[in-house]
């Protein structure tokens, strides 16, 4: 029988998997690369890495592309509104270090996006919901399941399904396993970075106002 044991399991391998070829991508240091200010939370990829097309649905109802993310800096985070202690802190962190950087520009000024990747659950109005609670500016996405381990694989992460005691007799009683990093995508829609937990909001807004302000137009 499937259980939470061997999802965290299979996670921890998939995830293990794709840390090596995202060590690939690294090249010492927190910002590799000279074209880089130096930073304190987020790893910087000596070179950006351009993502394949996606789509994904916005809590407006809208869509949300690729080319939706140029001009601005982006930090992405993989959840679920029905998390329990992961999603609901690394949100309230990201809003911290939102509030830091409110004084930049609209127009340039960094984005938290929130992309749900339980969207059996989570429609795009429940996941605006959950995500402007925490902050009003944050960008809230999902899409169906293929979509979505496009999109996460594109950005080196993982999620998994995983059912609890009574998914038998109840369809609802799972969990989501997710990575729990944050991409840093920079504004010509590459993935530019990474931030690790444990997330200090201080530092991350300090480098997204760093990373802005160096590529200013």
């Amino acid at each position: 029988m499937f259980n939470r044991k061997i999802g965290v399991i299979l996670l921890v391998a998939l995830a293990a998997g794709l840390g090596l070829l995202a060590a690939q991508w690294f090249f010492g240091g927190k910002s590799a690369g000279a074209q880089w200010p130096e930073t304190q939370a987020v790893t910087m990829f000596a070179k950006p890495r351009p993502l394949p097309a996606f789509s994904l649905r916005q809590s407006d109802g809208t869509q949300l592309t690729s080319g939706e993310l140029n001009g601005h800096w982006t930090v992405v985070f993989l959840g679920f509104t029905s998390c329990p202690d992961v999603c609901p802190t690394t949100l309230a962190e990201l809003a911290q270090a939102q509030k830091q950087w409110q004084a930049l520009p609209d127009g340039t000024r960094p984005r938290v996006l929130f992309v749900s990747v339980d969207p059996e659950r989570d429609t795009p109005t429940r996941i605006g919901e959950y995500a402007h609670g925490f902050s009003t500016e944050t960008l809230a996405a999902t899409a169906d399941v293929p979509a979505l381990e496009e999109f996460a694989r594109a950005l080196g992460f993982v999620f998994m399904k995983v059912p609890g005691a009574h998914y038998a007799e109840n369809p609802q009683d799972y969990s989501m396993d997710h990575s729990a990093n944050l991409a840093v995508i920079d504004p010509q829609g590459r993935m530019a970075g990474m931030i690790r937990p444990p997330f200090q909001p201080r530092a991350i807004a300090s480098d997204l106002t760093a990373l802005t302000k160096a590529t200013a137009p």
